[in-house]
């Protein structure tokens, strides 16, 4: 898709000026996308994203086999009074699943599966900051692909853990974490020097789009590698599978289009001039204050904690409701869990390439692409969450609903989850560090909620659950869409810009002035 013509820099333009000026400076016609090295290295992230995600979801299903559903003091399996009837051909006084010979079980209560689902998100809280701070300066790839690695390796170490109790598999959760929350801010970080503003929506929509589809293949695989091989095998086969793909990141990825080999001319000449003086490393001081004090960016704070909050109660506890509710045997409960990140993977790639189409053709403003997005993706979501918890035990309308609450949630992709590239290109990263920091909180306290109110595993329980989540999800939409902004802030410009900007206002100022005398 070619720009228009006549094209303004967007990087000059002042806080106050409309956003829908166009984003980069000349009207070069940009070389072809296909096999170009920036869609490359989005196809490469897709694929880390996909590990990282089945790295992270993995527990959440195996857990339903882990703990021993027979064991009088209370797992997850154990309540003999059920909230909806089991199908025929079920015992009702237990839901023993079936286990391979020789894998072991643990008497782990719900409370206690509530924090060790949880405990990744105790580390993922500490690197996000440092890691975008990092990647910043240095650039991002041995942060995201030593990230991936480092966490890949942890994970075939979870059976031994998990031999050695709850507070060591705790533990290892929470160290996964810590490596893997580098991993969104670097890959934010070197966008910023890789994406060209009229590409951005898709770029890095496509790259983050591996977290859905991560979690839709990870979901079903591990139900079918519990029932076939044993739980075991679920931690050993993900991270296999994140240690073979950081061999292919570290040999085709570079961090910035000027050190990479294999670029063409053209694309890197493409790069660098359209993202201009943005695309260059931030040094060691940032301004702290001024992003402290900004209002969109706390509006980003805000949303995305809201918006988390739902989406890490689906990811970490969904196969348990489609256990304890639902009574889905264990291979349906991995592909049903599943099927929301699907219907999401979809609609987030879609929503990228629809927003740049809108900004590529200046029909509405940045500002106004990011918060219809983010208003579509949080609003329906929360309503259809509402549906779910008066679904009771009818479970065609459930899944459905949580289908449909996910799939419309993946709008918000193109919205506020990319909005921090739009206020502070040369800062994203690290704003994407301080946003996922407090985005992770959620991670932490929603499981451990969820755990608390659906303790009796009874509809009234799980209805809390999903009532919370719509009610806050609903609540991130209002505040981003009265605060949210996609204008260059003036804090994150460099000297050069400034400049511009100051001498673009006072000639807009004289002409205003002439214009008044002339009149």
């Amino acid at each position: 898709m070619s720009p228009p013509r006549n094209l303004s820099i967007n990087s000059a333009a002042s806080d106050t000026s409309e956003d829908t000026e166009a984003l980069i400076k000349d009207d070069t016609v940009p070389p072809p996308k296909c096999c170009s090295a920036r869609l490359n290295l989005a196809i490469l992230m897709f694929f880390g994203f996909s590990v990282v995600y089945g790295l992270r979801v993995n527990l959440s299903v195996a857990m339903v086999v882990m703990v021993n559903s027979t064991d009088s003091d209370g797992g997850l399996n154990t309540s003999i009074q059920h909230a909806c009837p089991l199908p025929s051909g079920k015992d009702n006084s237990s839901q023993t699943l079936p286990q391979i010979d020789g894998v072991p079980q643990y008497k782990w209560d719900s409370e206690t599966q509530g924090w060790l689902l949880g405990a990744f998100f105790f580390g993922y809280l500490c690197t996000q900051i440092p890691g975008g701070y990092l990647s910043g300066h240095y650039g991002g790839t041995v942060f995201l692909g030593g990230g991936v690695l480092g966490t890949a390796l942890l994970t075939l170490l979870t059976p031994l853990a998990a031999q050695l109790g709850s507070r060591a598999l705790f533990a290892l959760r929470a160290l996964e974490g810590f490596g893997e929350g580098v991993t969104f801010p670097a890959m934010m970080a070197m966008w910023t020097r890789w994406a060209p503003p009229l590409e951005r929506s898709r770029l890095i929509t496509l790259s983050g789009a591996g977290s859905n589809f991560g979690a839709f293949v990870a979901l079903p695989l591990t139900s079918y590698l519990c029932q076939t091989l044993g739980w075991p095998w679920v931690f050993y086969c993900c991270g296999a599978s994140g240690c073979l793909w950081a061999v292919f990141w570290f040999i085709f990825v570079s961090d910035d289009p000027r050190t990479h080999r294999r670029i063409s001319k053209k694309e890197r000449d493409y790069i660098i001039n359209s993202i201009g003086p943005q695309g260059t490393a931030h040094g060691w001081s940032v301004p702290v204050l001024p992003m402290l004090l900004s209002g969109p960016l706390w509006a980003i704070i805000i949303t995305q904690m809201c918006g988390n909050w739902f989406y890490y109660t689906m990811l970490t506890s969904l196969p348990t409701y489609m256990d304890s509710i639902l009574h889905f045997d264990l291979k349906s409960n991995g592909f049903l869990s599943a099927l929301p990140y699907l219907g999401s993977w979809l609609v987030s790639l879609a929503s990228g390439l629809l927003a740049d189409y809108l900004i590529v053709r200046q029909l509405i403003s940045v500002t106004a692409v990011r918060k219809i997005f983010t208003l579509a993706g949080l609003v329906p979501c929360s309503a259809f969450l509402v549906a779910v918890s008066y679904a009771g035990c009818s479970s065609i309308i459930a899944i459905t609903c949580l289908t449909l609450s996910t799939t419309v949630g993946g709008l918000t992709a193109a919205g506020v989850y990319i909005n921090q590239i739009d206020i502070a290109p040369r800062y994203a990263g690290v704003l994407l560090g301080i946003t996922n920091t407090f985005g992770t909180i959620p991670g932490v306290i929603a499981p451990i909620v969820t755990g608390y109110f659906t303790e009796d595993h009874s509809l009234a329980g799980w209805r809390k659950v999903f009532w919370v989540a719509a009610g806050v999800n609903f609540i991130g939409a209002i505040v981003f869409t009265l605060w949210g902004s996609g204008k260059l802030q003036p804090w994150a410009m460099t000297e050069e810009e400034r400049t511009e900007a100051e001498r673009a206002e006072a000639e807009r100022a004289e002409a205003e002035r002439t214009t008044s005398v002339s009149t």
